[in-house]
């Protein structure tokens, strides 16, 4: 169990918290929400031992081992991929690296030997002969190869080096786990495993996620922090927005039934305070009066953005027609004869682990890239708009948020541009701010301005949730439900995918595809995908034993 005994957090003369007292016990998982700034992570910083509060301290029950997910991807550059993993549990790690030393020692003395028995049952008792198998287990879980185990960090690309991270912080069965954003940078079969395993895991769970379907699947409780407090809900996230929407609407219900009482009652007391025989009930009216309190409702620190993607004209039948595309990036064919027709309802999620092959696709049919063979076409009625996974390099200049929207609008009116910008959150000053300083999420904001105003009938879009908070993902959830153009996206939350996709397409390892007419969650669970994916997979292997023989 770990609690919190009166924690309060200053930044300079602003409490981030104040007086939080909350326990989190066995067997329950927590979703720790909140709006962007709330102080989400720094609470799990609190909590972990990272960052000193300002008063009140940190319980945690003696002889519990707590482990968190590190956020520096460069900690590790030095050690071997199963070594990190086994790392998680510091302990463990030193006992074996001290045996190791020992065993090795040219002149074994009898002290030496006295000191490695010591170490062996301290290791058989922490389960040490399964450390590598249990390590190894979470990175195959996760889609880390078992031939990169023995790899270096500093070797590894970014994707997977979340991964080792993340198999690091579950490794060993810590007794409390923290979370932060651990879904970030996951492909969804990942998020699948990672779900299935806090679902099944039996100890403390306290986890950051802009994931609204992760925090669906794995939570028991919500712990929400507005206004320096954390008030814990018992349920899911779809349970907390209902109950704190239901708790918000009965309030008003109870203050305008006060109102009306106060109303009625000052009315009598107007009427008949000055009438003799009426004055014993007008001060008794008073006194009821005062003693009327309404209940204090404040607003949410939440701040939700207005998306909404409308078409300049309407879509024809001829969308896009896609021929025998392919393409081959540094001597791995990404995209292997790849054709579709898109028709004009079509919102089509591309999904599946193979993150190059759905941007380089991308990539391709927004004209940015050109493809090694075959060729694609867009209807002459069709504008597209492309949201790209990587954005930097449309912030590399000196322009002001208003200019760069300004630059990409048909209307120049200062005015009309702003108001797209305000439905984003950038109000007042914020529009002479220099798009070059602007943070991840704020970026992600303009570029969703910038498809607002381009009135495109065709929406491409990479991951378009990464680096927003949860009230932004539910804004762009809400417009891409009401989008009446065509989408072909990509996007590792689960929820945008299933509420938005009518036609699923997954770009296999090796460039094939499989494409389905269905939702999201009917996909998942076909046995007939499954199948195919299993063919496919299996023809590839033997591409790939092929060539190497030959």
């Amino acid at each position: 169990m770990i609690s919190t005994s009166n924690v309060t957090l200053r930044v300079g003369k602003k409490a981030l918290f104040e007086d939080v007292n909350i326990k989190f016990t066995q067997g329950n998982c927590y979703g720790l929400i909140g709006a962007n700034g709330a102080g989400k992570s720094t609470f799990l910083k609190i909590l972990s031992g990272q960052l000193e509060p300002t008063s009140g301290e940190v319980i945690v029950t003696p002889g519990e081992r707590l482990s968190f997910l590190q956020q520096d991807h460069f900690k590790y550059d030095g050690y071997p991929v199963l070594d990190t993993v086994i790392m998680g549990n510091a302990r463990l790690y030193e006992i074996m690296k001290e045996k190791e030393a020992i065993y090795m020692k040219e002149d074994f003395s009898d002290e030496d030997g006295i000191r490695a028995s010591e170490l062996e049952a301290e290791f058989a008792d922490m389960n040490g002969w399964e450390a590598e198998s249990d390590a190894a287990s979470l990175l195959n879980g996760l889609g880390v190869d078992t031939e990169l185990h023995t790899h270096l960090m500093k070797d590894m690309p970014g994707n997977l080096k979340v991964k080792v991270l993340l198999a690091q912080a579950l490794f060993g069965n810590p007794d409390i786990l923290l979370l932060d954003e651990p879904t970030n940078h996951l492909d969804l079969d990942a998020i699948a495993w990672l779900e299935e395993f806090l679902i099944n895991f039996e100890n403390t769970v306290i986890v950051v996620s802009h994931d609204r379907y992760f925090l669906n699947k794995v939570c028991t409780h919500i712990a929400d922090i507005d206004y320096a407090k954390i008030q814990l809900y018992a349920g899911n996230y779809d349970f907390w927005y209902e109950s704190s929407q239901l708790m918000i609407k009965q309030m008003k219900e109870a203050n305008k039934k006060k109102e009306e009482k106060i109303k009625e009652l000052q009315e009598f007391i107007s009427r008949f305070s000055a009438n003799a025989s009426k004055s014993r009930q007008a001060t008794s009216r008073k006194k009821a009066l005062e003693k009327i309190q309404l209940d204090e409702i404040k607003p949410s620190s939440r701040k939700y953005p207005y998306i909404d993607f409308r078409p300049n004209r309407e879509i024809g039948n001829e969308v896009l027609a896609v021929e025998g595309i392919s393409k081959t990036i540094d001597g791995v064919k990404v995209l292997d004869n790849i054709s579709f027709i898109v028709g004009h309802d079509d919102k089509i999620a591309f999904v599946g682990s193979n993150e190059l092959a759905k941007t380089t696709l991308f990539q391709i049919l927004s004209g940015e890239m050109e493809p090694d063979e075959g060729n694609y076409k867009w209807g002459v009625t069709t504008s597209q708009a492309y949201f790209p996974k990587d954005n930097s390099y449309e912030f590399d200049n000196d322009d002001t948020i208003v200019e760069w929207l300004t630059q990409y609008s048909d209307i120049k009116d200062v005015t009309y541009v702003r108001g797209f910008l305000g439905r984003m959150l950038f109000a007042g000053e914020d529009g002479v701010k220099k798009v070059k300083v602007l943070s991840g999420g704020e970026k992600v904001r303009c570029m969703l301005s910038k498809l607002m105003i381009s009135g495109a009938n065709c929406l491409i879009l990479d991951e378009p949730t990464d680096h927003l908070d949860m009230e932004a993902i539910t804004a762009l959830n809400n417009g891409l439900i009401k989008f009446p153009g065509v989408l072909l996206f990509s996007s590792r939350d689960h929820q945008i995918v299933q509420t938005t996709a009518n036609r699923i397409i997954e770009i296999l390892p090796g460039g094939k595809m499989i494409d389905k007419i269905t939702t999201y969650d009917e996909y998942l669970a076909s046995d007939e995908m499954a199948r195919k994916r299993t063919t496919y997979t299996a023809s590839v292997e033997e591409e790939e034993e092929g060539s190497l023989e030959g």
